[in-house]
């Protein structure tokens, strides 16, 4: 990365323009063009954006705006891929029992997710319910295997 910056710096030096005057040009603040210029990527939260300020800058400086942007991507490669994969699995087992420590309510809370094997389930008691709803209503209207067509009235 600071090769990348360093590039920009003596580009716009050499080109007689000011960090002041690029900044006006490019609508993007000072600090962040002098961060850019001396590699601090730590002080952007987002790499998109960092993206977009150096394609930007590149571009009004007359560069090659994708050749930056390649080699601030295998830059990005080598940074993150030193990263052991233990301090990564470290850091997510801590965002694990954080979550599980955090109070929540009813409009916080995530909702569950069900697999398929419980909607099954649902769907064959639903089902049996319909077949015993079915056989019990034959069994009321059948008597002595004869089927009803009158409704029996008691009298007092």
């Amino acid at each position: 990365m600071d090769s990348i910056g360093s590039m920009l710096k003596t580009t716009r030096e050499s080109a007689g323009v000011s960090i002041e005057e690029a900044s006006s040009d490019l609508n993007i603040n000072e600090y962040l063009l002098i961060n850019i210029e001396e590699g601090k990527i730590g002080c952007f939260k987002d790499i998109f954006e960092l993206k977009e300020y150096i394609t930007s800058y590149a571009k009004y400086l007359g560069l090659d705006s994708e050749k930056l942007i390649d080699e601030f991507n295998e830059y990005l490669f080598e940074y993150t891929s030193k990263i052991p994969v233990k301090e990564i699995e470290k850091l997510a087992k801590k965002e694990a029992k954080e979550e599980a420590n955090k109070i929540s309510s009813p409009y916080t809370r995530k909702p569950r997710k069900h697999n398929s094997t419980y909607y099954i389930g649902i769907y064959i008691v639903i089902f049996l319910l319909v077949i015993l709803a079915i056989v019990w209503s034959v069994k009321q209207i059948t008597i002595d295997n004869r089927i009803t067509n009158e409704i029996g009235y008691v009298k007092f």
